[in-house]
């Protein structure tokens, strides 16, 4: 039997029988099995981030193995590549490992503790419901002002909730959204122990996490999916859902400009800025979204995490619901559906607020610190006598 048979042999017996240590939740322990496994065997170490990362500890500790798998991209590379992949007795499938962990991390580090738990086994639902429950608020709202099915002049959506009310309403909202989240990233990198920042790494951690460069597969064909063929589709759709939301915050931040520093209140013209922005970033968002949840649904099952299934398809579609109502608030804005249809994209960007910093919006900011700790430790002599979690 060789070393790496009786390591494996060894692992899978522990992870079979023996509990997990005190304080580790058990998908924390399977996964640091898989990871003990996949540093014996190296055969994906150029795969992506993960490996080389890896191979600079022979113990995973709990912050150890949350890092590795917030470094994790889950292309599916490794586990289409792996000789002790399911139907393997040793069942290695690191990026439904990883993927669980990452759901432990939004959990562990959620703040406040018991919104993280609540969210993460009510993804799709509580979205679905909460969106539900505001857009009526909101239309009742309007109709109890004789608004319901009324088009304003020139599609004046301050007609139908005054500009003071909607700040009292989003500001609060969506400070507690960045608190939230801040506190938990906060706690998640202090966990991580990264060090000083040496010059340049900060640079190359925006680029890695803007660009998707681990996407490509660590090879640049990109991920696996069904058929097991390569494809770049999943990165495609990923740029086009994030540079379409950032599209449609620079058209909030645009026009908040234009009404405050230039005195120019909504509504704008098609040829404005605010306009351009955001028409242009909510096509890329549906584009981007309807892409994600084609993909999601037909995705190799070995890629896919059951459990994570109702946050990530909650996410998806809130996304996707936002870009869909604004295009249509901004084609209808002069019509008597005007009030209901702003109503609803209201409830919408409300809805992702108050779930941002539990869902998967989260991932995309820890994802981010797990790569400028790996722009730091790169740089950094390695140290393989222990884990540095």
């Amino acid at each position: 039997m060789s070393p790496l048979d009786a390591l494996t042999r060894e692992a899978a017996a522990l992870a079979n029988g023996a509990p997990a240590e005190a304080g580790v939740h058990a998908v924390e322990h399977d996964a640091a099995r898989m990871l003990q496994i996949c540093n014996a065997c190296r055969y994906c170490e150029g795969y992506c981030a993960v490996f080389p990362a890896m191979t600079r500890r022979l113990e995973f500790a709990h912050a150890d193995v949350h890092y590795l798998a917030n470094l994790c991209h889950g292309c599916g590379a490794c586990l289409h590549a792996c000789q002790y992949a399911p139907p393997h007795e040793f069942g290695v499938n690191l990026p439904r490992a990883m993927a669980r962990v990452r759901t432990r991390t939004y959990i562990d580090h959620a703040w406040p503790a018991a919104l993280g738990a609540l969210y993460q086994r009510n993804g799709l639902v509580l979205s679905l419901v909460m969106v539900a429950a505001l857009a009526l608020f909101l239309w009742l709202g309007a109709a109890s002002q004789g608004h319901a099915w009324q088009a304003p002049p020139n599609g004046d959506f301050y007609r139908v909730f005054p500009h003071g009310l909607m700040v009292s309403l989003f500001a609060p909202v969506f400070g507690f959204a960045l608190l939230a989240l801040g506190v938990g990233v906060r706690r998640y990198y202090q966990g991580l122990h990264a060090g000083a920042l040496p010059r340049g790494a900060a640079r190359e951690a925006a680029h890695d996490a803007l660009m998707l460069t681990y996407l490509d597969g660590g090879h640049g064909e990109g991920c696996n999916e069904a058929d097991d063929a390569y494809t770049l589709a999943r990165r495609r759709w990923h740029h086009f859902t994030f540079y379409g939301f950032m599209l449609c915050f620079a058209a909030t931040c645009v026009a908040t400009l234009y009404h405050y520093a230039l005195n120019q209140p909504a509504p704008y013209g098609w040829t404005t800025w605010p306009k351009l922005l955001g028409v242009s970033g909510g096509l890329a968002l549906a584009i981007g979204t309807a892409g994600l949840w084609r993909l999601h649904r037909v995705r190799h099952p070995l890629h896919r995490e059951p459990a994570q299934t109702g946050m990530d398809r909650g996410f998806i579609a809130l996304l996707f619901a936002i870009a869909v109502s604004g295009l249509l608030l901004a084609a209808a804005r002069q019509t008597a559906a005007m009030p209901l249809l702003l109503s609803l994209h209201l409830a919408t960007v409300m809805a992702l607020f108050l779930t941002m910093p539990y869902s998967k919006f989260a991932h995309g900011v820890y994802r981010a610190a797990a790569l400028l700790k790996w722009a730091i430790e790169k740089r950094q002599p390695a140290r393989t006598d222990l884990g540095e979690g």
